[in-house]
């Protein structure tokens, strides 16, 4: 998850405290940074009079560490489908009695069984938000060097050198992130881009290679800034990330157009779920906030708070307009049944993987 709206000060994060875990009327939650409207945690405390601890973290990694460890004290964590996936094999997970959830019925289905794929039944999870890896562009830019005909929804961008090599002047940013540039190749090569196949890995290095000179550059969020000053004109990047960066260029007035599109061809879908550490000291209020969340106009806030998706059927009458008609934040169903989840790889195949993306890289 790659929060939107950056640097907005949470009021809810509070150290968890030995007393605070003692007691019986709390919720201790970890969760991303600035990842829900704080008036909503106070509704939620005076509704039910629990008093919710409110932790935050920003990466997998931070969450995995804590959890694995042992004894967290959180009764609530919102880690992405992969990672969830890899920890379930370690136990840490409670599963979801989903009787004690009236309102279950709002998730959404066709995202639901994506889903599945990283947890099968849906057994420890219940979803949160989610969002794509696509494509974020400098309108004037791509333009200027491609002609107005072309088309900016589409990988061909990035993955044909007769039109990556158009780009090269004004700057081409990839996430440097083996796992999720990878899957994205594949699919794009009309493979599985969950393979571990090595002839299946290196046809997708193959593609980046052929490229590879036509690249700026491999960062996870300096693209961010970049893109919105105009120093790349194109990356393949998270859509949370794009979108704060079309926000930074349209606050600078300098009439910079960010766009951000969801490829053609289909791309990464990810999603952040909430699930309770078997561990939890307060299982049942973990329970009442999931229901919580699942309601709608919670749901909704969400969604209007951050800039990303919530899989809730009945968030969409709450959900503002501008944020419902952004096909980049809630595509159309055509469009959802091209995305595919990235499942947690072996250990063996993330070390071809590190091996492959360090090689094409360094152009060895």
């Amino acid at each position: 998850m790659n929060p939107f709206k950056l640097g907005i000060a949470t009021a809810l994060t509070f150290a968890l405290g030995h007393s605070a875990m003692a007691e019986e009327n709390v919720l201790n939650m970890y969760n991303w940074s600035d990842y829900i409207d704080p008036a909503d945690v106070v509704k939620f405390e005076k509704e039910t009079g629990i008093k919710v601890n409110y932790d935050v973290y920003d990466s997998n990694e931070m969450l995995e560490a804590k959890l694995m460890a042992g004894n967290s004290g959180y009764d609530l964590v919102v880690p992405t489908g992969a990672f969830l996936e890899r920890q379930l094999q370690a136990g840490i997970y409670a599963p979801i009695d989903k009787s004690k959830l009236a309102n279950y019925k709002n998730v959404d289905a066709q995202l639901a069984e994506k889903i599945s794929r990283s947890d099968k039944g849906n057994l420890h999870n219940v979803p949160y938000a989610w969002g794509t890896v696509g494509l974020g562009y400098n309108v004037d830019m791509l333009e200027k060097r491609l002609g107005k005909g072309v088309e900016f929804n589409s990988l061909d961008l990035i993955f044909k050198p007769e039109l990556s090599s158009k780009l090269k002047d004004c700057g081409i940013a990839l996430l440097d992130s083996p796992a999720d540039v990878i899957s994205v190749a594949l699919n794009y090569l009309g493979l599985d881009p969950n393979s571990e196949s090595k002839a299946d890995l290196k046809k997708a290095t193959a593609l980046l290679k052929a490229n590879r000179q036509n690249y700026k550059y491999f960062h996870s969020s300096q693209y961010i800034a970049d893109l919105a000053n105009g120093d790349v004109c194109l990356t393949l990047g998270y859509n949370g990330d794009i979108l704060q960066s079309q926000s930074r260029a349209e606050e600078a007035g300098q009439g910079t157009k960010v766009g951000y599109a969801i490829p053609k061809e289909g791309t990464q879908v990810w999603f952040d779920l909430m699930a309770i550490p078997a561990d939890a000291p307060n299982k049942e209020n973990a329970y009442k906030f999931i229901d919580f969340v699942l309601r709608g106009e919670v749901a909704a806030g969400i969604s209007n708070y951050v800039y990303y998706a919530v899989p809730n059927t009945a968030a969409t009458p709450f959900i503002e307009k501008e944020v419902l008609e952004n096909p980049g934040i809630y595509p159309s169903d055509e469009v959802k049944a091209k995305l595919f989840p990235q499942l947690a790889h072996k250990a063996k195949f993330d070390r071809l993987l590190s091996r492959a993306w360090t090689g094409m890289k360094t152009g060895r």
